[in-house]
């Protein structure tokens, strides 16, 4: 391609380097409107009453008295609110609770006043009188036969889920070691730095406005017209500037149902943003899990038979959970050769806040158990564990046991790139100190999807590119930006195929009423639905300028080429025209029109059927991680040392970008591993503050280092897949494998706490008494 040497117009591609995000300068400088920046005139401010209780019966609730206070505008309860029921797959939920409360934070009225002081103070004058019930608390009183259904005419089994491949008895029949255990994956909160908020409004035909910080506006709109018992249409979903979601800001959240209910029945502006605390009973949580994984190997580490039992609890409402189970009971048999598996999952409710969609979306809990299994057989077997992985895994080319197609991988290369990383030969050959302190080196490995064809047979993107008179560019994706980088991503592509400078790329915010339709960020599928989509609607935009100049000129389209800002003659360069000129050109003509083009992809990808079979994305994201880890035997503190995480991204787009997914992936990891847990106590959070929440700080994070092995993946962008979720699945059991190498300790239930550990070292210390 030939270039003008002109440095304003000339785009020099940005593709595989490192570049600040597009939304970044906005950021920095305080400009970037997030939900609870957006003012309107007349706004109110929205304010919600949560129960108290888990699990209550509404006796009565007197509004009269807040009704009353001065500035105060509507004051509702479930008795004003639609009656239809919201939720997933399970339309279960009302907008506010009537008769019933399952939860401690659930919904129960909401007030729209002048002020949010006023707001505020309207919640202590609501009289609500409550029938405290008995509450399920657990999973194991959730199973119990003679446990009331949490909701009525029901058990409490949300979801379950069943498959057998291959013959797992004989598997295990046929094996040198067999191992089973159990495992416990705790709930963790998403911890994004912006609250949820939205600001929901009546415009003057009557439709609802909703700005709101969300993950999916075509999602979030399908949600609110049936929340809201209104015609799609009538509903407009902005993306405000997005502070983070991991997963929480899906399809789980009642903050723009319950700002779209107040702005309805005021027909005023509402705005109504979350504090810590309302956002942390607000939240979906990650899915608690415990998983009991039975496991046989070969004599050469080869798994020729895997058993999993999982019971997950998704709370009082269902929302995403059997979703999460769903990848729990079956992804990671896919990075795998083994050909026969066997799983039994059930989900069932309690009287818990509910669980939901997070960031590796049910992989982590899985790769904790499986991960941790690795390096004990490989312990039984006296095989190094990333031997065993690297023997064990799938290769290019191959089908999985569930039907997936390996297009890319880079396991094995991850794998070594992780462990070189950290002397992982050297370390464990040392011999084991003795000292109060002990250093011990550990590793997992992992996979994911780059999209997902599981909410319905399409799993696609829509990208329109439009050329504007001056030559520069607008994008329009319903795919949402939230601070992982679509924007970036897709100013990127389609400045790359237009040769344009990435100044001259603007992505306007996804919006229903001019965005196309979009499944949104979930399934780490953005880069490789929406990235594959703008090369699509820029091909299209370059053919435009294409067809007008080989008009004009009389020359076949295939002589000419696009560079610098201008369509000129391959062998005759001197005979161009700005990109400028001729989109001018294209509507300043008979019959002509502004440049304006749709490009649609579609994976070839294929649902799985109801045995749990089928290829369901176009692409699978691998990662490794490898930790050292130092133990104070004394405090039971486990500080980390050193991490190194390799990932499989196909093709790094934006390394720098990647890099700091990747350590913020690594971060949470740590923090679920560590240090995060949620204290319920009676079915009441205890802990719902950054104060005494304790995710991972600065001082608890070593220098945090990674690398990329770039598959190039045949469906991705340029050979790009996504990139944002396999970093966060290797974490947990790394640093669990790295402090049995340490103290010779397993600890099997999550969060990996100083009290574990030396009550751990207690228990091993007597058993070493007893035998002596």
């Amino acid at each position: 391609m030939s270039h003008s040497s002109n440095t304003q117009t000339s785009g020099a591609s940005t593709l595989g380097t490192d570049i600040p995000q597009v939304t970044a300068r906005a950021k920095v400088l305080g400009r970037a409107m997030y939900a609870g920046d957006i003012k309107v005139a007349g706004m109110l401010h929205g304010k919600v009453l949560r129960s108290p209780y888990p699990h209550a019966r509404i006796v009565s609730i007197d509004t009269s008295e807040a009704l009353a206070l001065p500035g105060v505008k509507a004051v509702l309860t479930g008795a004003e609110a639609p009656r239809t029921m919201w939720g997933v797959h399970h339309k279960e939920r009302r907008i506010l609770a009537e008769g019933v409360v399952r939860f401690a934070g659930e919904e129960v009225a909401a007030v729209a006043a002048t002020t949010e002081e006023i707001a505020r103070d309207a919640l202590d004058l609501i009289r609500v009188e409550y029938e405290e019930l008995p509450a399920i608390l657990t999973p194991e009183e959730a199973m119990d036969e003679e446990a009331p259904g949490v909701h009525p005419e029901r058990n409490n089994v949300a979801h379950e889920i069943r498959f057998e491949r291959g013959d797992v008895d004989s598997g295990f029949a046929s094996a040198h070691v067999v191992h089973e255990a159990t495992y416990y994956a705790h709930a963790q909160y998403p911890g994004y730095l912006e609250p949820m908020g939205t600001v929901a409004s009546i415009d003057p035909d009557g439709r609802l406005v909703v700005w709101t910080s969300t993950q999916s506006v075509t999602q979030a709109r399908l949600r609110l017209a049936a929340a809201l018992e209104r015609p799609i249409s009538s509903i407009r979903v902005i993306q405000a500037t997005t502070g983070g979601g991991f997963g929480g800001k899906m399809v789980e959240d009642a903050n723009n149902l319950i700002a779209g209910l107040l702005a309805v029945k005021t027909g005023k502006p509402v705005r109504l943003v979350n504090n810590r605390l309302e956002d942390f009973l607000a939240a979906c949580s990650s899915v608690p899990e415990r998983i009991t994984l039975r496991l046989g190997m070969d004599r050469d580490g080869l798994i020729v038979a895997k058993d999993v039992r999982i019971v997950a609890e998704c709370g009082a409402y269902s929302g995403l959970s059997g979703e999460v189970m769903h990848v729990t009971a079956m992804r990671s048999d896919n990075m795998h050769r083994n050909p026969n598996v066997r799983s039994h999952a059930t989900l069932v409710y309690t009287n818990n806040p509910p669980h939901g969609a997070f960031r590796g979306f049910g992989g982590t809990q899985m790769q904790f158990a499986l991960n941790s299994h690795i390096h004990t057989m490989g312990e039984m077997l006296e095989l190094d564990p990333a031997l065993i992985h690297k023997r064990n895994a799938i290769r290019v080319g191959e089908v999985s046991i569930h039907g997936w197609k390996i297009g890319s991988t880079g396991l094995v290369e991850c794998i070594d790139q992780a462990i070189d990383a950290i002397g992982w030969e050297s370390k464990r050959a040392s011999p084991k100190t003795h000292g109060v302190k002990r250093r011990g080196v550990g590793m997992a490995a992992a996979m994911h999807v780059s999209g997902n064809r599981t909410i319905g047979n399409w799993d696609g993107s829509t990208v329109i590119v439009k050329i504007n008179e001056d030559g520069r560019v607008f994008i329009m994706s319903g795919e949402c930006d939230m601070g992982q980088g679509a924007m970036t991503m897709l100013s990127q592509v389609v400045a790359h195929e237009l040769d344009l400078p990435l100044a001259h790329m603007h992505v306007v915010p996804p919006d229903t009423d001019t965005s196309p339709i979009a499944i949104g960020s979930l399934a780490s599928r953005v880069t490789i639905a929406a990235g594959n989509a703008a090369i699509v609607a820029a091909r299209m935009a370059r053919d435009k300028l294409f067809a007008l100049a080989s008009k004009q000129w009389s020359v076949p389209a295939e002589q000419l080429k696009i560079g610098g800002g201008a369509v000129f003659v391959g062998d005759a360069p001197e005979r161009r025209a700005t990109i400028a000129e001729l989109a001018r050109l294209h509507i300043w003509t008979h019959g002509g029109e502004g440049i304006q083009v749709t490009g649609t992809w579609d994976a070839q990808t294929v649902m799985h059927d109801d045995k749990v079979y089928g290829n369901i994305a176009p692409a699978y994201s691998f990662a490794a991680q490898a930790v050292e880890v130092e133990v104070d035997t004394e405090t039971g503190q486990v500080t980390v040392l050193d991490s190194y995480v390799a990932d499989d991204c196909g093709k790094a787009l934006n390394p720098i970008a990647i890099h700091g997914q990747t350590n913020g992936a690594t971060v949470q990891a740590f923090g679920w591993t560590l240090y995060e847990q949620m204290q319920v106590e009676g079915g009441r959070l205890m802990n719902g503050n950054f104060a005494d929440y304790t995710m991972a700080t600065a001082d608890a994070v070593p220098l945090l280092r990674g690398g990329f092995v770039e598959s190039n993946d045949p469906n991705g962008p340029y050979g790009a897949k996504g990139a944002s979720e396999t970093a966060i699945l290797p974490g947990a059991p790394a640093i669990a494998n790295a402090v049995y190498d340490a103290i010779g300790v397993r600890i099997t239930e999550l969060p990996i706490t100083p009290e574990k550990i030396l009550a751990a070292l207690r228990e091993r210390k007597e058993e070493e008494t007893r035998h002596a």
